[in-house]
């Protein structure tokens, strides 16, 4: 018989499963059920035994398809290995091929967290909400570069823009991460360009806009600790998640002492607290100074997550639904500008950038750094002193009524 969709379909069942095959003398045929289903079988014999397998059922699997998967089982047996086996191994590699929700997970586990990277709570917070999401079942070997297009189209269209190049940046190196452990052969984010510029990073507050966030921030709806940790920032010039990760046992007297665990470049950093600083530090308790309400999962304290002074901050830019005003009648910024703002304020006051970099940490480029421990502990207090009264004469002039 040669098989032929009129063929086929002219094949009727019987009270008993039987086979139809076709007159090639490859083993091509059709297993036919009871109730008609029709599903094509491959017979062969492999060392010394007679084998069989299956294609999948027809119409589901249309001949033409079948004849393709055939004429491979067949070059493999050509070949002398078993079809059978080689179909086996790939619907095993199939099952444990990591979805996009595995990969993220692992990603996560051994990619960042295993590699001391402390951002990974805001990797995973981004991935699970915008990838996972949408991606979390499929299988990471199946994601196309026209998935990714989608993917950051998609943030981008309900008003995102900023958020879909930082998924960008997150998946292109989950990706390149898989491609290293051999999870996947290649990335699907080769080629692919963001689809907005990102914003440059110059915010900074001026001297009335420092007024304005420090006469206006009491008003915004936020813990007195979240209000007490972007003043922080803003007077001691350090990285919002040193300041929020703080602890009562790094604060001796005048001196907070970051440890190297903590820092971003990795090394020991002490910050001058001036009276103002100081003040902020004071009843906070001990521990960490900026508890979350969540405990982990042993029922132990932890600090707050960085990213919640971000979002603490962002609705004071809103309009208050009970006073229609925003809070922070400014143009928007985030933690890391506070930062910013010391730094630029004291490029301002004349102090040089080698100095700026030691308050906040910066690591010093060429082999100079290497050879020069100075801590310039000295030159931090005083830059940090000067700064406190720039502050105090910027929020103590009188507000404009106008």
């Amino acid at each position: 018989m040669k098989f032929t969709d009129r063929s086929i379909r002219s094949i009727k069942p019987s009270e008993e499963r039987f086979e139809v095959w076709e007159d090639n003398g490859r083993g091509f045929g059709l297993r036919v059920s009871p109730k008609g289903r029709k599903t094509w079988v491959f017979l062969y014999r492999f060392g010394g035994k007679s084998r069989r397998m299956t294609f999948g059922e027809y119409p589901t699997i249309s001949l033409a398809e079948a004849r393709m998967k055939h004429g491979a089982a067949w070059q493999d047996l050509g070949k002398g290995v078993d079809p059978g086996l080689t179909k086996l191994s790939a619907a095993a590699a199939e099952r444990k091929a990591p979805t996009i929700k595995q990969l993220v997970a692992e990603f996560i586990e051994k990619g960042l967290k295993a590699k001391g990277n402390r951002t990974w709570p805001e990797y995973k917070r981004s991935l699970e909400k915008d990838v996972v999401m949408v991606w979390g079942e499929r299988k990471a070997k199946e994601i196309k570069k026209r998935d990714v297009v989608l993917l950051l189209e998609g943030i981008v269209e309900r008003g995102s823009p900023n958020q879909s190049m930082q998924v960008f940046k997150q998946i292109r190196r989950m990706f390149n991460f898989a491609v290293e452990r051999d999870i996947l052969e290649f990335t699907p984010c080769a080629q692919v360009k963001p689809l907005v510029k990102e914003n440059n990073k110059d915010r900074y507050l001026t001297a009335e806009e420092i007024k304005v966030f420090w006469d206006n921030l009491p008003l915004c709806g936020m813990t007195d600790a979240m209000r007490r940790a972007l003043l922080l920032v803003l007077v001691t010039g350090q990285r919002p998640g040193e300041v929020i990760g703080a602890h009562s046992a790094e604060i001796d007297g005048e001196w907070w002492t970051i440890p190297a665990g903590r820092s971003k470049n990795k090394r020991e950093h002490r910050v001058y607290l001036t009276p103002l600083a100081r003040g902020l530090f004071q009843n906070l308790g001990q521990g960490y100074l900026f508890p979350s309400p969540r405990l982990t999962k042993e029922g132990g304290v932890r600090p707050i997550e960085v990213n919640a002074m971000a979002h603490a901050l962002r609705p004071a830019f809103k309009n208050n639904p009970f006073t229609e005003v925003c809070d922070l009648p400014l143009k928007p910024f985030t933690p890391h500008d506070l930062r910013r703002t010391a730094a630029t304020h004291l490029a301002v006051m004349g102090y040089a950038d080698e100095i700026i970099g030691a308050v906040l940490n910066h690591t010093r480029p060429g082999v100079t750094a290497i050879y020069n421990r100075h801590r310039y502990a000295k030159e931090i207090q005083v830059a940090l002193g000067a700064w406190e009264k720039t502050l105090l004469a910027i929020t103590s002039q009188p507000s404009d009524k106008s």
